[in-house]
């Protein structure tokens, strides 16, 4: 009786685990706090359950040793960091706070169910997302006070969309993840009710994301769709033409923001333009430790030729692979890149074929949502932002776990 007493408990911490991790899926993008706590209650559980169950074994995951390299790194960076106790706060509460995520997926999920479950809960999360996202630009949200539009540059846009997360720039990389775990489902799924349900979904995330007005995504989930078009269904460069053509003459605003993506005339182009030099100056001044985790906005100013003004705070790069090599150094921003490039590898060619739908569906999904950071990491930094970088870790956790099901 003892002996199943001891199981019986066992099983029960397991699924307590199993339903932080859920909670924390599902919170991710709608209360970073709640996600967090979840996040705590979740590893404190997995420590208990590690320390009390001797037949318990700690999995060993892909791509571990650049995950202590990085840890490593951005740990040294501290050192040299103009404020070594921000840097060492910045350390100690997000980096440790993104690890525990993927450690927390990666040694807690071990069947199929359990996977299905969590697409549900990322799902959910998502519709309520994109819903108050229309909910804004329905009832009527004014950004002409918000520095998210240049107002000489576009004196009509007055609406820029965020939902729950920080900005529109956030928003649409988070919907650009959406719309490829979304499309990943429809190429696996062939029941023709799921892909009409698949479909749908994907072309509201789409008009909540040009809601965003954010060049950098758009484009982004415009070339992931079409590269998705020319290899495994050209019939969907038909339907992205047409939602394309479909939106340009309903919002000729949109087209008029699209049209200086690669031009100066906004201010925000230029300005990233300003900043890619400086950082890169940062990176030549200080390739071993670079300049301290998160001291970014401490620093910029010695390297500031552009805005030239103390009132004004840079928080990040804008280009989260000059971010990281800034910021922890050439080793470790390397590192950084090997582990989350080598996940967005793994989940594109896996080496054998996944046995079922879901299995398939959410691999190729989440390989198409890495992409969509690695190349919206091109114009922005959006994993300076938590819960953005949370759901990074997760989804790297989640291509590890779908991997070991093969």
């Amino acid at each position: 009786m003892s002996g199943l007493k001891k199981l019986a408990a066992s099983r029960a911490v397991k699924d307590t685990i199993y339903m932080t991790i859920l909670l924390e899926a599902f919170f991710i993008g709608l209360s970073q706090t709640v996600a967090i706590v979840c996040m705590g209650v979740g590893i404190a559980l997995f420590l208990f359950r590690w320390w009390k169950d001797p037949e318990f074994k700690v999995k060993r995951t892909s791509f571990h040793w650049p995950i202590i390299v990085y840890l490593i790194c951005s740990a040294a960076s501290i050192l040299v960091s103009p404020d070594k106790i921000y840097t060492l706060t910045i350390w100690f509460v997000l980096v440790i706070i993104y690890l525990l995520t993927y450690v927390l997926v990666t040694q807690n999920i071990d069947d199929k169910a359990q996977i299905k479950y969590i697409a549900y809960s990322l799902g959910a999360s998502a519709a309520l997302i994109v819903g108050y996202g229309f909910f804004q630009y329905i009832f009527g949200i004014d950004t002409s006070e918000m520095k998210w539009v240049d107002g000489e540059a576009f004196p009509e846009l007055s609406k820029r969309v965020f939902s729950t997360l920080e900005n529109p720039n956030i928003l649409a990389a988070y919907l650009d993840i959406v719309v490829c775990v979304l499309l990943g489902f429809f190429d696996a799924f062939k029941e023709k009710r799921t892909r009409i349900i698949l479909g749908a979904a994907m072309v509201l995330t789409l008009a909540c994301l040009a809601m965003t007005y954010a060049r950098g995504a758009c484009l982004t989930i415009a070339l992931i769709m079409a590269g998705y078009g020319i290899l495994k269904d050209r019939r969907v460069l038909g339907v992205l033409a047409v939602l394309v053509v479909g939106y340009l003459a309903y919002n000729p605003v949109f087209l008029e923001r699209m049209s200086t993506m690669f031009s100066v005339a906004d201010t925000s182009s230029e300005m990233r333009i300003a900043m890619w030099e400086s950082t890169v100056q940062m990176i030549l001044d200080h390739p071993v430790f670079g300049i301290g985790g998160g001291a970014y906005s401490l620093v910029y100013p010695i390297y500031d030729t552009y805005i030239v003004d103390g009132s004004v705070t840079l928080v990040h790069a804008h280009n989260i692979y000059l971010n990281y090599l800034a910021e922890i150094g050439i080793v470790g921003g390397c590192a950084f890149l090997m582990f989350f490039l080598g996940y967005t590898g793994t989940a594109l060619f896996p080496q054998k074929e996944m046995p079922d739908t879901l299995t398939r569906g959410f691999m190729l999904g989440l390989g198409m949502a890495l992409v969509s950071v690695a190349l919206n990491g091109l114009t922005d930094d959006v994993l300076y932002n938590v819960p953005s970088s949370m759901l990074l870790w997760m989804m790297c956790g989640l291509v590890f776990v779908l991997k070991e099901k093969i």
